[in-house]
């Protein structure tokens, strides 16, 4: 007997053009929510519907997040202003880095959800399919390129953002053309506008029409995937995008100092659920090698591969490593194949030796520089003497820097004149944002996600303990003798694994209130998964473990072996049962 379809499936097919009724909800000023069923729509258009959740004792206050599309986590000066003033007209007046290269605002009301997404638009970006069934922010190295191999990359990744953008009607009918601006924002769009100087990037090509008239998607049809995708670029020898964690990755191939073309990656993802053994985290494997005008057929065969042969009666098994795990690699590279009409050739050899960012100034090939700077947890704010949105700001208003979001949820300050670099600095000091410069490579290679109050997943706290945890694992390692080691941390409220805890060398999963999993064993290069240490930790038993640890570390390593490298051979596993 053949499994339902989950609700989703029957949600999309009714309304292909994924517009709900939002209009409705919208237009009612009595409402301060969208209803279950839209609550799923409005996750395509970038939306995700929450509530305080530190105050659902004396009712539920509604709000929502709203997420930007930066493919590469590019993001011009004007826009950044643009986006600085709308987090304190319409959120919580902060922006907030994500994992996987874009904004983020939060605790949006109703009201301003329309200006906002407008807003957001005008300015030459989008939220759409930022979130939903559909192919997300396409993530590459953040750096500024050194040379023609990095803006190569940054066109592909590009390019292939808008051949996987969805094209529904439905996001600018009612969010660009049915949303009406009179907030005073009029000369910082226009501003941002000309700084730009492009069409917006993320724009979908036209809907196509099925028979009756009706658009329809021409790679995603009526019902889309069964469950997010997610794609990414790197270039060796850093791994910076965490490229084994995708869906789909694209991983630069160079030889003589060119761009040969790609080694293609499928079958990554971190989420699963406690408990369900159905479910788990996989790093993707290594499918072939193509040239760069094969970018956008491959990265289309793969989705519709996933939009085929994904689980669309299961949305906790409808990630696309499901398939590439449970009907094998060759069955796969075999399905490619019949889709591109040949088979790709044997990937060619790459190597990552680390991952994550470099803080501080770096001289560009053009003769410019770049500064890379820490955000804790990803969120730019004014904070007690910590003022880095003010000072952001700022720098961006009187210097027009590139602003290039990491993937580990830091800034990076690019296309900056030497002259400057000084008055850059005063600037970040003056603001008590000293910091930014010099996190150490604990903090400077941590990661959480936001989790409580806002995120309605969250199983336990993450952003809000996270650099109080760090300060005593730093601790530890003082204590064992072993300071200012390098050391990847990572955390999430929920097995999700939105800040990627699942291939760190320490991951704290929440598991309930006050209670974590510890992970431990992944690489500094994110190409190993780490594994389960021990369940339901208490958050205050965290840091006492990790220190135990770090002493037996210390005397136990070999060489410049690091901590992940230790851990994953040590004996510190407990023996497997024997059947009885």
């Amino acid at each position: 007997m053949e499994k339902p379809l989950t609700k989703n499936e029957f949600l999309k097919a009714e309304k292909p053009d994924l517009s709900g009724n939002i209009r409705a909800t919208l237009a009612d000023p009595s409402l301060d929510r969208f209803s279950g069923d839209d609550e799923q729509f409005i996750k395509f258009h970038g939306i995700y519907q929450q509530d305080d959740r530190d105050k659902r004792k004396t009712g539920k206050e509604y709000s929502v997040m709203v997420r930007t599309r930066q493919t590469g986590g590019i993001v011009p000066a004007g826009q950044y202003l643009v986006y600085d003033e709308l987090s304190s007209l319409f959120a919580n007046g902060t922006l907030r880095i994500t994992s996987r290269q874009t904004f983020q605002f939060h605790g949006v009301l109703q009201k301003g959800i329309g200006p906002l997404i407008k807003s957001i638009n005008e300015a030459l970006s989008s939220t759409i399919a930022t979130c939903g069934d559909v192919n997300r922010n396409v993530t590459a190295p953040s750096n500024p390129p050194v040379d023609a191999i990095g803006v190569a990359v940054d066109e592909d990744a590009f390019a292939l953002t808008r051949a996987l953008l969805p094209r529904t009607t439905a996001y600018h009918s009612i969010w660009v053309d049915g949303v009406q601006l009179d907030l005073g924002l009029d000369e910082k769009i226009a501003k941002a506008r000309a700084s730009i100087d492009q069409a917006n990037p993320y724009l979908p090509p036209p809907a196509e029409s099925d028979e009756s008239g009706a658009p329809v998607d021409p790679l995603y049809g009526k019902t889309y995937l069964p469950r997010k995708f997610k794609t990414g670029f790197a270039i060796p020898p850093n791994n910076d995008t965490d490229i084994f964690t995708n869906d789909m990755g694209f991983v630069a191939v160079i030889e003589n100092g060119k761009l040969l073309g790609y080694n293609l990656l499928v079958g990554g993802g971190l989420g699963t659920s406690h408990g369900n053994k159905l479910t788990y985290p996989r790093l993707a494997d290594v499918i072939g090698f193509l040239t760069r005008d094969q970018v956008i057929a491959v990265g289309s065969a793969v989705v519709a591969i996933h939009r085929d042969w994904g689980d669309r009666t299961d949305r906790k098994h409808a990630r696309i490593k499901y398939v590439l795990q449970e009907k094998g690699v060759e069955w796969f590279r075999a399905e490619l194949g019949k889709r591109l009409g040949a088979p790709l050739p044997l990937a060619k050899p790459f190597l990552f030796k680390g991952q994550g960012d470099a803080f501080g100034w770096f001289k560009q090939a053009d003769g410019l520089w770049f500064l890379g700077l820490f955000v804790e947890t990803g969120r730019i704010k004014d904070a007690g003497d910590y003022k880095l949105k003010t000072a952001l700001r700022e720098i961006a208003q009187k210097f027009g820097p590139t602003f290039r979001l990491t993937a580990t949820q830091n800034l990076i300050l690019s296309d900056i004149k030497e002259s400057d670099k000084e008055a850059i600095e005063k600037i970040l000091h003056a603001q008590g944002c000293s910091i930014v410069f010099n996190p150490g490579l604990v903090k400077g290679r941590g990661m959480a996600c936001p989790a409580l109050p806002t995120c309605g997943l969250a199983l336990a706290e993450s952003e809000r303990v996270f650099p109080a945890l760090l300060a005593k694992i730093e601790a530890a390692q003082a204590a064992a003798g072993i300071a200012h080691e390098e050391l990847v941390v990572r955390m999430t409220g929920c097995p999700n694994g939105c800040a990627r805890p699942y291939n760190a060398e320490i991951g704290f999963v929440g598991k309930a209130p006050g209670k974590y999993n510890l992970m431990l064993g992944g690489n500094r290069e994110g190409t190993r998964l780490a594994r389960t240490w021990r369940e339901s930790v208490l958050a205050d038993e965290l840091p006492v473990a990790i220190g135990e640890l770090f002493k037996q570390y210390a005397k136990e390593r070999k060489a410049g072996q690091a901590f992940g490298d230790w851990a994953n051979e040590a004996t510190i596993w407990p023996a497997p049962s024997t059947p009885a």
